[in-house]
C-alpha cells in the first residue's frame, strides 16, 4: 500500500503563536519536534495497517520542519518548494492508494485557531464554492483530482467541523480548539497515540470507497485585507474585481484554480 501524507505545523497540538511557526524564534524547535511526532505517529498508523510505501510533503514554510532523522526507512521526504501548483501536495500522482493531512488549521477567517489563514496571512476570508476555502480543501481536493482518496485528517476542531463531510471516509483527529488569542490543547502524547490509531483505522477501510467526484465547476471568492492587493491580483488571467476588496474567479479546471491560489493567496 502506497501513502501520501502532508504536513503542517498551525493545526499541531500546542502551536497558539505565529513565533512558534516560524524557523527564526527560539520557540519554533519545540513545535517542528511536535509536528515531526505527530507526522511519524501517523506514519506507524500507515505502517501497521500494511504501508510498506509512504512519501510525506513537509509542506509548511520553508518545508523543513519535519527531522528526516526521525522517519523510517519505508519514507521518502519532500522538502522545499518547486513551484508546482500542486503546492502542499506535491507529489501527488495516481499511484498512491490513500492520502493523510496532519497537522492542519482552520481557513482565513475562521474561529476555531488563531493562526488561522489560508496560505497566507493577506486575506481576512476565502470560499470556494461557497464553503469556507481551508488549505485543506484546496489539497485535498487537488489530492481528488488525482483519483486519490483522502481518508485522515489531524488538526483543529474548527478545521475538523468545516471538513468533516468533504470525503466519505475521512477519520479525524482534533488535537486542539481555540477561542479569540487562546487554545485548549491536548497533551502532545495523547495527540500522536490518536494520531496513530486513527490512521490505522482509515487505512483499513475500503479505499475504494472514499474517492469523491469534484464539481463541474468551481467559484474562488479571495477577500483581502488591504484593498490595493485586491487590485494587484485582479490582474491575474481570469480574476475578476467583485467589490472593494473582494476577486473572484470562476473556471471548470480545477488545476486552473490551483494555479490562482498558488499566486494569489
Amino acid at each position: 500500500m502506497k501513502i501520501f501524507i502532508s504536513a503542517d505545523i498551525e493545526g499541531t497540538a500546542f502551536t497558539t503563536y505565529w513565533d512558534e511557526t516560524e524557523l527564526k524564534e527560539g520557540v519554533y524547535a519545540r513545535a517542528a519536534l511536535e509536528m515531526t511526532r505527530e507526522v511519524r505517529a501517523a506514519v506507524g498508523g500507515a505502517v501497521a495497517a500494511g504501508a510498506d510505501e509512504i512519501v510525506v510533503n513537509d509542506a509548511h514554510d520553508f518545508g523543513i520542519n519535519i527531522d528526516p532523522n526521525e522517519m523510517p526507512e519505508c519514507v521518502e521526504l519532500i522538502r522545499g518548494w518547486s513551484g508546482s501548483p500542486l503546492s502542499m501536495v506535491e507529489g501527488i500522482d495516481e499511484s498512491f492508494d490513500a492520502a493523510m493531512f496532519v497537522g492542519w488549521h482552520a481557513a482565513a477567517g475562521r474561529y476555531g485557531n488563531p493562526l488561522s489563514h489560508t496560505m497566507s496571512t493577506k486575506t481576512t476570508k476565502v470560499t470556494l464554492n461557497g464553503l469556507p476555502c481551508s488549505e485543506f480543501l484546496l489539497y485535498s481536493w487537488a489530492c481528488a483530482m488525482k483519483g486519490v482518496p483522502t481518508v485522515f485528517l489531524a488538526g483543529d476542531q474548527a478545521l475538523i467541523d468545516d471538513s468533516a463531510a468533504l470525503h466519505p471516509l475521512l477519520k479525524t483527529v482534533a488535537v486542539k480548539s481555540g477561542w479569540g488569542g487562546s487554545t485548549r490543547c491536548l497533551s502532545p502524547l495523547k495527540a500522536q497515540r490518536l494520531i496513530r490509531e486513527e490512521s490505522e483505522a482509515a487505512l483499513r477501510q475500503d479505499l475504494s470507497k472514499g474517492c469523491i467526484q469534484l464539481p463541474e465547476h468551481f467559484e474562488l471568492r479571495m477577500t483581502y485585507k488591504e484593498q490595493k492587493n485586491a487590485v494587484k491580483f485582479s490582474y491575474f488571467p481570469g480574476c475578476r474585481l467583485l467589490e472593494d476588496n473582494t476577486v473572484g474567479f470562476d473556471t471548470d479546471d480545477y488545476m486552473a484554480l490551483l494555479t490562482v491560489a498558488e499566486f494569489c493567496l
